[in-house]
């Protein structure tokens, strides 16, 4: 018995002792690992560089293809980057359940943002279109409010308020305050990507977020791949530097790498914070406006920039 009651002691003496982690050694203090909120900050950012070249690239694209064309060959494009990842990695199917979500995605993110932009952008000036991008971080947060029940605090919803205010009365003035028959496809393109954003965010919580916006890329490929092929054949394409460089940016970069970081980034620090960093794309997307199209900016864009990093700040840190 006593020595049964020693063997009990010495166990539970074993088990209530900390236990070196295997991965350090010994005699040393274990780093820190990385805080996850910032890793979560830095992909999503990433994602909104990449989106801030969408509508410049895009132009350039509609220097050698039609509407049409653009966006189907771009979706099928990305998917065939997304199938070879998929393939290679053997990823199974997604569950029954998240298949609904990822046609969410697929129709706001895959085809929908990216077609009512492209047509808006046959009539509309770049910095006129980036209105639709001003707004969208807020319209995200209202339909992830509504989707997936968060409660964002006042000083959140306040600070989105402004920054998106500001965003949105500098791009107007930009195009000079007058509405275009564009402004419909703009609007619309507004609302079907804040969906897109929030069910795919939604998802990379579950799955990674590579994996979100591939599989949603498979499912518009029985969709994409007769379009392309109809829109090649009715619109005639003319290759050059320009629109090979706009079609290849807004099939890898927007649309495929910038929605993994994005959706890695939204699972990690969630949709409302994520969605506020959008706040800084219409001023990136003015930028390279400047840069690559050679469209000219008012003194107003260092006004609004500090207006808009100062809302981005009062977002990261007010509590959901």
């Amino acid at each position: 018995m006593k020595t049964q009651s020693s063997a009990t002691a010495r166990s539970a003496i074993a088990v209530s002792t900390p236990q070196p982690d295997p991965g350090t050694v010994p005699g040393t203090t274990p780093r820190a690992n990385p805080r996850p909120g910032r890793l979560g900050t830095l992909q999503a950012a990433l994602g909104v560089v990449a989106f801030s070249l969408t509508f410049p690239a895009t132009a350039w694209g509609l220097e050698g293809f039609g509407p049409w064309a653009l966006v189907a060959v771009r979706s099928v494009l990305a998917a065939l980057i997304a199938v070879g990842c998929l393939l290679a990695l053997r990823v199974p199917l997604p569950a029954r359940r998240h298949w609904p979500g990822l046609a969410v995605v697929a129709a706001g993110v895959v085809v929908g943002f990216p077609l009512l932009t492209t047509l808006a952008l046959q009539t509309s000036t770049t910095s006129h279109a980036a209105v639709v991008v001003g707004l969208l971080p807020l319209t995200t947060a209202l339909l992830s409010a509504l989707r997936m029940g968060t409660r964002p605090s006042r000083t959140f919803w306040a600070a989105a308020l402004a920054g998106a205010a500001a965003v949105a009365a500098f791009t107007v003035q930009q195009s000079g305050g007058a509405l275009t028959g564009a402004d419909l496809y703009l609007f619309g393109a507004l609302l079907v990507c804040a969906a897109g954003y929030t069910e795919g965010g939604r998802l990379a919580r579950v799955m990674p977020g590579w994996q979100v916006i591939g599989w949603a890329l498979v499912c518009c490929l029985p969709l994409t791949v007769p379009a392309a092929a109809l829109a090649l054949a009715h619109e005639s394409a003319h290759l050059t530097a320009h629109s090979v460089a706009g079609l290849l940016w807004v099939a890898v970069g927007s649309q495929f790498l910038g929605l993994v970081v994005w959706y890695r980034g939204m699972a990690a620090i969630g949709i409302p914070k994520a969605s506020q960093l959008q706040l800084a794309q219409p001023l990136l997307t003015l930028v390279w406006s400047v840069l690559l199209l050679g469209e000219h900016l008012t003194p107003a864009a260092p006004l609004t920039a500090a207006a808009v990093l100062i809302c981005i700040a009062v977002t990261q840190r007010a509590r959901g």
